[in-house]
């Protein structure tokens, strides 16, 4: 039976219309007339059976049902886009994965480490993009995700890969001349906190026996990188993953302002959608990224 698809011209103008409100600027960017374009979008409509447009003295404005439907398009689109440029890259060979990930581990802990997992799999690729939130695995390109929180995610395999290890760290000139600090001195200095982990002062104070008044006052950035930065330039104390500043420690950029380490309940997992799991590339991935993360466990001593 043949597809009720419209043509893929009459998508891709429909869709720069739509996000430009303006059939001018589709035409600049498809390299067509604007009465082109028009014909395009009227086809596209006629073939659809809904109108897309309301046409005003000022221009075109999108109809409710063209809003949505322009949602979907792009999005699709993008997908064909995406799939496209991966197959001229790889001319046909090997196959990539799209991972969503908590940004500071990707930068400080994956991707030092990425090469060894291409090297194995060669014409292969792994892309990583950003997320710090959670969402829904339906409707995104991504085949896994790497998140900081709790072994749930509904409707996914999930895989431990370790503990965060917090430590206090500062700029050297923030507690100089004093090269380290007792738990209880620490109220003095402003604390970092991070948005997302509000209470991750007072459980590394509670580990201690600690009580502090100021445990979640101070100023909040949402991503370690920030806290990491602010700290280098000494606005407070940050509770970091060591992982995370391992090079900073050793450069003499911060340093570890109370001798105290130990492991927070916050963990890291791999989660992938279950129909995903029989995927050769994405198996593969799984299998390299858990002896990765038992290796540096058992080198860090972190259970």
């Amino acid at each position: 039976m043949r597809r009720k698809i419209p043509s893929t011209t009459a998508l891709s103008v429909f869709e720069s219309a739509a996000r430009h409100r303006s059939f001018t600027l589709a035409a600049v960017e498809q390299a067509m007339t604007q009465s082109a374009v028009s014909r395009q979008v009227a086809a596209l409509e006629s073939f659809l059976g809904v109108k897309l447009f309301r046409r005003t003295k000022r221009g075109v404005v999108l109809t409710e049902a063209g809003r949505h439907y322009s949602e979907q398009v792009g999005a699709r689109l993008e997908g064909i886009e995406r799939d496209t440029l991966e197959l001229m890259a790889s001319r046909g060979q090997g196959g990539s994965l799209e991972i969503a990930v908590v940004p500071t581990f990707a930068t400080k802990w994956l991707l030092p480490r990425l090469g060894a997992f291409q090297r194995q799999h060669e014409g292969t690729f792994v892309h990583l993009t950003p997320r710090t939130r959670p969402f829904l695995f339906d409707g995104t390109p991504f085949d896994a995700a790497i998140y900081a929180g709790e072994a749930r995610w509904p409707g996914t395999d999930v895989h431990f890969l370790m503990r965060e290890n917090p430590i206090a760290v500062a700029s050297p000139d923030l507690i100089a001349p004093r090269h380290v600090l007792k738990a209880n001195e620490l109220g003095r200095l402003p604390l970092l906190q991070q948005s997302t982990r509000p209470y991750a002062w007072r459980h590394w104070f509670d580990s201690l026996g600690v009580q502090s008044p100021n445990d979640m006052a101070g100023p909040r950035y949402e991503l370690f990188s920030m806290l990491t930065e602010a700290a280098i330039h000494g606005l407070g104390v940050a509770l970091i993953p060591r992982f995370m500043v391992e090079d900073e420690l050793e450069r003499g950029r911060l340093v570890q302002v109370v001798k105290h380490d130990y492991l927070s309940d916050r963990a890291y997992h791999l989660a992938y959608p279950q129909q995903r799991c029989e995927r050769p590339l994405l198996a593969a991935f799984r299998t390299w990224l858990e002896a990765e993360a038992t290796r540096y466990r058992e080198a860090n001593g972190l259970g």
